[in-house]
């Protein structure tokens, strides 16, 4: 996410926030599987950077970040080692940190499309790889912690307001619109909706069971 830091703050401190917030998500879910010390760190430092590297993998900056920004590895392993010593207390703190988390995703959305962006990778892989910033440190926290991807498989709106805040950017880009007070914009939609998906108990249709079944419900 280097190169691509929000001019809303000055030396990335939002970058660094969200990337340890999300890594507390990943050292919280390695210390309920009782790993040890080691499989904290590497878990806070998949669920902080994994979306970010597989990101800078696909559109070609290499290395990636979650191996080569020494500050956000720093950071993804300062969340793992808070995670292991104060584990209690971050669970008796679980509102706070699930909105932490919905920072973590506006933030990656916005930094992953615009570098994919800055890359020419053109507007829908901008799209598709901005998403992937914000969702992708998840899904890799949950395959290996042997779970089901949440993202998949519960009932609240995650990746609808990454691909609507990384659709906005994309289009606040395309036009010459997309300075400090619009980025700010796109962090505030999708904080906001996914905050509200949450409060309102909003869920996106699940499979089709025909007339007699009606819709299911699920999580996209």
């Amino acid at each position: 996410m280097r190169g691509v830091i929000l001019d809303l703050v000055p030396g990335g401190a939002l970058e660094l926030g969200g990337v340890f917030c999300a890594a507390l998500s990943g050292g919280l879910a390695a210390v309920r599987r009782r790993f040890d010390l080691v499989g904290v760190l590497v878990l806070a430092w998949v669920a902080g950077l994994g979306g970010g590297m597989a990101r800078d993998v696909l559109i070609g900056a290499i290395p990636p970040v979650g191996i080569s920004d020494w500050r956000l590895v720093a950071v993804a392993g300062a969340a793992g080692l808070v995670t292991f010593f104060w584990h209690p207390r971050l669970e008796r703190l679980r509102r706070s940190i699930i909105v932490l988390d919905a920072g973590a995703l506006a933030l990656f959305v916005l930094s992953g499309t615009m570098k994919g962006l800055e890359y020419e990778v053109g507007s829908l892989a901008a799209v598709f790889v901005g998403v992937l910033t914000g969702v992708g440190g998840g899904i890799l926290r949950d395959v290996l912690t042997n779970e089901a991807p949440l993202i998949f498989q519960d009932k609240q709106l995650y990746a609808v307001p990454a691909l609507l805040g990384a659709s906005a950017t994309a289009v606040l880009w395309s036009l010459g619109w997309l300075g400090p007070a619009s980025q700010a914009g796109v962090l505030v939609l999708v904080l906001g909706f996914r905050l509200v998906s949450l409060r309102l108990g909003w869920s996106a249709p699940g499979p089709w069971q025909g007339r007699r079944g009606g819709r299911g419900s699920g999580r996209i």
